[in-house]
């Protein structure tokens, strides 16, 4: 197929393994060949244990994602099996940012849209600044959508204002997602780059095997597809207390200063 443009490009510094859509000419929209990088970027960050979070975001102010590339979707009449491609690429994407094991935070601006949303509900927590505009138009598009991100998003929302925003496919912007808890915050678009980083860096500096054994817990209480069995959960939760962190946390905190974490 004819290779549409933008790629994901991925930067490591102090613990924080930053992922960027990079798409600027259409919005940051994800085309299949992104798709398959993000999967292939997010395992790498998976395996890595200096890593303590995986931030995603979109290249630019104007768009976080503004979903799949639809130029290529031509294409998928003439070839029937760059449709099972396409959706096992998009599923590797969102499975890949809801599996890993390091925390896993969106950090939004401007447009996020369809496949955007998709990314944005896989990762576990989103921060947005004001000029956020959200919207799931698949139901204008006659497009089916993935069962597992409709359960991301069934699992941030509810059900109600899920079917809500599938359709009607309205717009919404920041402040609305931040009061229907799609995102946690919302901040000024002048306080956005400030804040979030801050948000991150706090992330950053939490005892690791802590974090991971919680997302364990947690992607095992929210019913994940590929949920951790009970036994893995309670192998993490009582490992953190034979760690190397676990004294550190405790020394820190009897001597009034901030720990130290070594991810062991």
């Amino acid at each position: 197929m004819t290779q549409a443009s933008g790629q994901i490009s991925a930067e490591f510094r102090a613990g924080i393994w930053e992922v960027r859509i990079s798409n600027p000419a259409r919005y940051n929209a994800i085309s299949m060949r992104m798709w398959e990088q993000l999967a292939r970027v997010l395992e790498q960050a998976d395996q890595d244990d200096a890593v303590r979070v995986v931030v995603l975001t979109g290249e630019g102010k104007r768009a976080f994602a503004s979903g799949a590339d639809i130029s290529e979707f031509d294409q998928f009449s003439s070839d029937p099996s760059l449709i099972e491609r396409f959706n096992h690429a998009v599923h590797a994407a969102t499975r890949a940012l809801a599996a890993c094991r390091h925390p896993t935070i969106a950090l939004i601006r401007g447009i996020c849209m369809g496949g955007g949303m998709s990314v944005a509900q896989a990762c576990d927590v989103r921060y947005c600044a004001e000029d956020a505009r959200f919207r799931m138009p698949a139901g204008q598009m006659g497009i089916g959508y993935e069962p597992e991100d409709i359960r991301h998003l069934v699992s941030v929302v509810g059900a109600a204002r899920a079917a809500d925003l599938f359709y009607t496919a309205r717009t919404f912007f920041g402040r609305e997602a931040e009061r229907m808890g799609y995102v946690q915050e919302c901040f000024s678009v002048e306080d956005f780059d400030a804040c979030s980083q801050a948000r991150v860096a706090a992330v950053s500096r939490m005892a690791p095997l802590t974090l991971r054994a919680f997302k364990l817990a947690l992607r095992r209480m929210t019913g994940a597809a590929d949920a951790p069995d009970p036994d893995v959960v309670n192998h993490a939760f009582l490992a953190c207390f034979h760690s190397a962190d676990y004294r550190e946390g405790q020394l820190a905190f009897r001597e009034r200063r901030q720990p130290v974490f070594m991810g062991r």
